[in-house]
């Protein structure tokens, strides 16, 4: 069990389960959304999240059609994006959580669109586009 919280605390939340590897996304949206040069986000199962407080605080914005980026509306915290096209699935914030993590980032993608004044200086796998994580083989 993992939880999390936004900046001011009036939102927060649990997440349940094993958790993905961090996706490290440079497109200028998430950019302009963070204010920073690329965002951390991490697949989760709709089911593996719950709200413990903070509903009436949480506000989206459709920021492309069928793509909403929630966010609390007191203090700014972007928590969780979700597409129509991924039912049932939540990019969470990482930067949200509370506990050391068991994972580590997999994959810079969309550097294509990234920042010309950040360097990426590490050893992981760069995408162009969308990064895909392999799919788990079933035991």
């Amino acid at each position: 069990m993992y939880t999390g919280s936004c900046l001011c605390g009036g939102v927060r939340f649990e997440v349940d389960g094993e958790l993905e590897p961090i996706q490290v996304c440079h497109c200028s949206q998430c950019r302009k959304a963070q204010g920073t040069p690329f965002a951390t986000n991490m697949p989760v199962d709709e089911t593996a999240f719950r709200l413990l407080q903070g509903e009436e605080l949480l506000s989206a914005y459709e920021a492309s059609p069928g793509k909403r980026r929630v966010f609390c509306g007191r203090c700014g915290s972007p928590v969780y994006s979700c597409r129509d096209s991924l039912p049932g699935k939540l990019r969470l914030r990482v930067g949200l959580l509370n506990e050391p993590l068991p994972v580590r980032p997999v994959a810079h993608f969309y550097v294509g669109s990234g920042a010309n004044w950040w360097s990426i200086t590490d050893d992981l796998p760069q995408f162009q586009a969308a990064y895909e994580p392999p799919k788990k083989e079933n035991a």
